[in-house]
């Protein structure tokens, strides 16, 4: 074998991908844990500091894990979203999950106070958006994957009229100062028993995403040669749907709106192992978390005052969506 050839066959091997991503991953949490506004030291650690150590398991830790886990749910839930509309474009953010998430989290700072209430808000917003995206998307019956992107615009524009009205009620000196922050997506401000609950949800969540793999990629299928191989093509989309958005939408309710994650992580997996398996969905996923601690890194230590994450991920998902509609553009 040539080496181009071997080197070929290892840059694709799902294996060795998601080795190196984890290896990546984890590097980039032991600089999570190390980053921040108060310096920790291992010797103050190991000795018990009381001050570093509450630093280090109240708010680094749960930091940390919430980048990374987070990060792997939404980066598993864009190639879900992808798969299923066979659509490069399609993601959480893209086709108005993220938005019906916002507006239902808004709803929810607004008339069930507390991370209980917004999180079960934020997820039925969540539900709500892919429930009127598929509605607007049937009405489509040439089958175009595009239809599914433009119904997401549709929605997203509704999800933000509601937003804003929302933001309208709001009392300016507490609700609305919450619900802006609640957009610009933060992973500050976490705390363990709430991250335990979601975390715990987005488990089970991807443990069905990845047991219905062989099920998923069926969907990708024209839909006619999907019912051929006895495919109930209707029922397993929701239960897919559901599911992913679900998992979407309990990160969304600790993080608040962190966009492209999703769009770009798939992309990246696929580029790199150049199929569906399911390596390439388990690499989407380290792939998500490693851009989302990397970007926690950056929000928090380029300047003084800690800046969104979602700054930091769209410098990188504006110009690849603008690509990608390029490249579709061109082979159109």
């Amino acid at each position: 074998m040539r080496p181009s050839t071997a080197l070929h066959t290892a840059r694709r091997d799902p294996r060795l991908l998601c080795a190196a991503a984890a290896l990546l991953l984890a590097a980039l949490c032991a600089a999570s844990l190390a980053v921040g506004k108060y310096s920790l030291t291992l010797g103050g650690l190991l000795e018990g500091d009381g001050l570093q150590t509450q630093v280090f398991w109240m708010l680094r830790v749960p930091r940390t894990v919430l980048g990374a886990a987070g990060g792997f749910c939404l980066g598993v839930t864009g190639f879900v979203y992808q798969t299923v509309f066979r659509n490069p474009l399609a993601s959480p953010d893209v086709i108005g999950v993220s938005s019906g998430a916002s507006a239902g989290a808004a709803a929810g700072i607004l008339f069930f106070p507390g991370a209980v209430g917004t999180g079960m808000c934020a997820f039925a917003g969540a539900l709500a958006a892919v429930a009127a995206a598929l509605a607007l998307a049937a009405l489509d019956r040439t089958g175009r994957n595009g239809t599914i992107v433009l119904a997401g615009i549709a929605v997203h524009a509704l999800a933000q009229t509601v937003l804003m009205l929302l933001k309208l009620t709001a009392d300016p000196e507490r609700e609305l100062a919450s619900i802006e922050y609640w957009i610009m997506g933060s992973l500050s401000g976490v705390r363990i028993p709430a991250l335990g609950i979601e975390l715990a949800l987005c488990a089970v969540c991807l443990g069905a995403l990845f047991l219905l793999h062989r099920q998923l990629l069926l969907l990708s299928l024209d839909e006619g040669e999907a019912r051929m191989l006895g495919v109930a093509v209707g029922r397993l989309r929701l239960i897919v749907l559901l599911t992913a958005t679900l998992a979407v939408s309990a990160v969304i309710s600790l993080t608040g709106l962190i966009g492209f994650v999703g769009l770009l992580a798939p992309h990246a997996a696929r580029l790199l192992a150049g199929d569906n398996r399911r390596g390439t969905m388990a690499l989407s996923g380290l792939l998500g978390g490693v851009l989302l601690c990397g970007a926690d890194i950056l929000a928090r230590s380029l300047t003084a005052v800690e800046l969104p994450v979602s700054i930091f991920t769209s410098l990188l998902g504006a110009p690849f969506l603008l690509y990608l509609v390029g490249k579709g553009g061109r082979r159109s």
